[in-house]
């Protein structure tokens, strides 16, 4: 797995995914089985598992990078 995302892109997506897990378990009631804190949470999960590791399957099938090119 070649790395696709750049530095801004993979703050933005673990700050996001931090902040869907957040409130999908204290606001959203994961823990119920409530079906928006499921989707938060799995969203979350993924947007914070991809910022972390720097690769994004979407841009991959899409062709799209945001890594800067190196020379």
């Amino acid at each position: 797995m070649k790395a696709n995302e750049g530095g801004i892109d993979r703050a933005i997506r673990v700050l996001v995914g931090i902040g869907l897990l957040g409130a999908a378990f204290l606001k959203l009631g994961v823990m119920d089985g409530a079906l928006l804190g499921i989707v938060a949470a799995g969203v979350g999960a993924v947007a914070l598992l991809t910022g972390i590791v720097g690769f994004c399957p979407a841009y991959m099938l899409l062709g799209l990078k945001t890594c800067p090119l190196k020379h």
